[in-house]
């Protein structure tokens, strides 16, 4: 049995008190709370999640890489490798985060699969992507300039074998402005059934605004076809956060 202890998981407290406005950082306080905040926060992340390492396993191919860009502790990452049924696959994670990248070092050595998993602490905008069959952007694509993503999804594109896919999970906006209020009061209210007070819903909001910029489901969709993908489906959508699944014609 092994000795390996997994990180402090801590609760997420971050914005429970009033504090100086700054933009969100995925600094090593952010790495420390994660997961329970993702859990509190991200409507369907713990469906997400495991369904992930499902369209792993059907759209995996042999002898190829899977990605997962933006893979902060390495929730998707885990879930790509117990999807991955091939020996001769290469699975990388990618984060610009050093906290995130040494907490995740540590979920990965904990994990009981043998498939290798290499991290690099790297900008996913310019990390090398080649002969990719799975690759996953989960709630990542939203933190990336607007001007950069046709950039990144195109790179993701060209490495992508036909028959290869990208899954994408993104926070998104409603062109509706009476659909956008609906759905933001509901995810609210959410996180409020999560144990998250008024203050500390307002202040994430303020900290966080500028720095995920979300987009329509039309948005991403026409993107994504831009980018090189033949088809694009939403395979699930809770409130205002949705998965696609890019599809890269065999």
């Amino acid at each position: 049995m092994s000795n390996k202890k997994a990180p402090e998981q801590v609760t997420d407290r971050l914005f429970a008190t009033e504090r100086n406005p700054e933009d969100f950082r995925f600094d090593a306080s952010v790495a420390r709370v994660f997961p329970d905040m993702i859990r509190r926060s991200v409507p369907g992340y713990t469906t997400i999640i495991p369904m992930i390492e499902v369209i792993t396993e059907q759209y995996v191919q042999p002898g190829t890489h899977c990605y997962d860009l933006g893979c902060s502790l390495g929730a998707s990452t885990l879930a790509m490798r117990h999807g991955i049924p091939h020996p001769n696959c290469t699975l990388v994670g990618v984060d610009n985060s050093e906290a995130m990248i040494e907490r995740c070092e540590h979920y990965v050595a904990l994990d009981d699969h043998d498939l290798p998993v290499t991290l690099r602490c790297e900008d996913i905008l310019t990390t090398e992507l080649s002969t990719a069959s799975v690759t996953t952007l989960n709630f990542t694509l939203q933190f990336v300039p607007p001007a950069e993503r046709l950039g990144l999804l195109t790179r993701i594109g060209q490495a992508t074998v036909p028959g290869g896919v990208l899954i994408l999970s993104e926070k998104i906006r409603f062109g509706s402005d009476t659909e956008q209020a609906v759905q933001t009061h509901l995810h609210h209210e959410f996180k409020r059934a999560n144990g998250y007070s008024d203050l500390e819903i307002s202040q994430k909001r303020a900290a966080i605004e500028n720095v995920m910029i979300p987009e329509t489901l039309a948005d991403h969709k026409a993107r994504l076809e831009q980018a090189g993908f033949d088809q694009v489906l939403v395979w699930y959508q809770c409130f205002n956060f949705v998965s696609m699944l890019a599809i890269k014609a065999p």
